[in-house]
């Protein structure tokens, strides 16, 4: 036991000493010495989670049924030939994947760099505020200005916790520009916010942004759900004088009790998939923010129980046109219904992959799907 502490320390002293662009380097190093691994290649998950980008260089994986992708869907280690395969996840943060060869014939050392994977996906958070290095390494192209303001203002992309997992994704990955969304997890509450500003490009993103600091700078003063709206709605008005505005879904869940309280202030829908059926939340709307010099905004609440799947999505998802016509609520709802299976960020990956299916290629207008379980431990 002493001698797996003892390398198990040397692996995460190693990270946390490591210059922020050198993590993966000195990583190799370690596992060489310790483990006698001596391949090791970090695969990022790109924006569109569609592909694991290599950081060093060579072939991109793509294909579902590579080992990589096991290993970063269902977050457990994948033997293939003389490598392992191993999740690099952050408190449901899925960052990539690690591959390691020769992979060692014993389950314990193989458990231990499982151990060193999770301490690899701390770090790299860390190091991410101190290097372009990792990020740009996990783009397919350039983003756009206004998806790059976007993508920054995020919280992450999953989460989990105790009580909860979830997920969430903006389309078009590389050029969005006024979809977004926004979660925090405080005092047995978990708060989440879908937004779409108006306009196009910056103007959009910029809105958005405004809205969504102006949201969390209101909750983080403990404010009431719909407070918290209103004092945003000001904040886009007094910027903008009505000629701009945000539409937003704000949610607070009672991780406790699965009471949701809700203030609608626009277009984005709500769906919870509940033991194989769909119901769609119906919420009464109220007007978005920023687009009256002053708007009063209604707290609405409705129950979740234990196993309930909540999937919020914005108007881009359901008018995505093909060469039927728009998705609709029909298609989502059917889709939702076969998630079950899934965990949240695999549901929110294979609902765009069938949307593109459905238009051919590429969203084009912005889309955004955020997808909760609620799973409370005394359940």
């Amino acid at each position: 036991m002493e001698r797996v502490d003892d390398r198990l320390t040397v692996a995460r002293r190693t990270l946390a000493e490591a210059p922020a662009d050198q993590v993966t380097e000195r990583l190799a190093d370690v596992l060489a010495k310790e483990y006698a691994v001596t391949g090791v290649e970090l695969y990022q998950v790109d924006y569109r989670l569609a592909a694991l980008l290599p950081l060093h260089g060579g072939a991109t994986v793509t294909r579902p049924g590579d080992p990589a992708w096991r290993a970063f869907d269902h977050q457990a280690e994948v033997l293939a030939g003389r490598a392992v395969f191993l999740p690099v996840t952050v408190r449901g943060e899925r960052l990539g994947v690690l591959r390691c060869s020769p992979a060692p014939d014993d389950a314990g050392l193989r458990a231990e760099l499982a151990q060193i994977a999770e301490f690899l996906a701390h770090e790299l958070q860390t190091a991410r505020a101190g290097t372009d290095r990792y990020t740009v390494a996990a783009r397919t192209r350039r983003l756009t200005l206004a998806a790059e303001m976007q993508w920054e203002l995020l919280p992450g992309r999953s989460r989990t916790g105790p009580a909860f997992s979830l997920a969430g994704q903006l389309e078009p990955a590389y050029a969005v520009r006024g979809d977004s969304f926004d979660w925090a997890e405080q005092d047995g509450c978990l708060f989440m916010t879908v937004l779409n500003g108006m306009g196009d490009g910056t103007q959009a993103a910029l809105l958005t942004t405004l809205a969504t600091q102006a949201l969390r700078n209101a909750r983080r003063a403990g404010l009431e759900l719909a407070d918290q709206a209103g004092l945003a709605d000001q904040a886009v008005y007094s910027q903008h004088r009505g000629d701009a505005y945000v539409n937003a879904l704000m949610l607070e869940l009672d991780l406790g009790t699965g009471v949701v309280r809700a203030v609608d202030a626009g277009s984005p829908r709500v769906f919870v998939l509940r033991d194989g059926s769909v119901i769609a939340e119906s919420l009464d709307e109220g007007l978005p923010l920023g687009m009256f010099e002053s708007s009063d905004y209604d707290t609405q609440t409705f129950q979740l129980v234990p196993g309930d799947r909540l999937f919020v999505v914005s108007d881009g998802i359901m008018e995505a046109a093909g060469e039927a016509g728009a998705y609709g609520d029909l298609a989502l709802t059917r889709f939702i219904r076969r998630t079950g299976s899934l965990e949240p960020l695999q549901a929110v990956r294979s609902l765009l992959g069938d949307l593109r299916a459905f238009v051919s290629g590429d969203l084009e207008d912005d889309s955004v799907v955020v997808c909760v379980d609620w799973n409370p431990p005394a359940a």
